[in-house]
């Protein structure tokens, strides 16, 4: 594979897990993905919700878990309630119903500097993939693999992917944001 699909693939997978990271921020409306990194205890391991049951969103304000195994209810909505996502559990028969609590102005602004701290923190991840290619780049250069017309044109387009995922971090922040900040 040559560099510039390997910084391509590198940069396109920081861009993946920057976008599984904003699931996990809390919007006006219920969202799955806030239990997205619960963990329960059950059976002497610790597994994760999704493994253990079904969630569902029966209105914006609600979430709705259905275990697999209906003796599991207490057990989950300890876990919710232990990972501080500021919501309110509610065992009710068979089913774990998390109510989501309206977010007031402060914690919509706190929302969105975590929104901006995980882009930056992206940009950062995708800066390292530049410099890192770039150094072997220069390094196939030095050893003579590489013609200077090539290392100039890898360099470059490593430059044009970096200014790509970047603004594509921006732009995917800036959806967020707007989910985050609707009333």
């Amino acid at each position: 594979m040559d560099v510039e699909k390997e910084t391509k693939t590198a940069m396109q997978a920081a861009i993946e897990h920057f976008k599984q990271e904003l699931k996990t921020l809390r919007t006006g409306r219920a969202n799955p993905g806030i239990l997205e990194h619960v963990r329960v205890d059950l059976y002497n391991s610790s597994m994760s919700l999704k493994s253990l049951a079904n969630i569902s969103v029966p209105d914006a304000r609600q979430l709705m878990i259905t275990p697999f195994d209906r003796q599991n209810c207490a057990q989950i909505a300890k876990a919710i309630d232990a990972a501080n996502l500021n919501v309110q559990t509610q065992v009710d028969h068979n089913v774990v119903r998390v109510f989501i609590a309206p977010m007031d102005e402060s914690v919509r602004k706190e929302m969105v500097k975590e929104c901006k701290k995980r882009t930056e923190n992206t940009k950062i991840v995708i800066r390292d993939i530049r410099r890192k290619y770039n150094e072997r780049v220069k390094k196939e250069k030095a050893d003579g693999t590489l013609s200077k017309d090539d290392f100039e044109r890898i360099e470059k387009e490593i430059q044009k992917l970096t200014d790509q995922f970047c603004k594509e971090s921006d732009q995917i922040c800036a959806s967020k944001e707007k989910e985050i900040l609707e009333i």
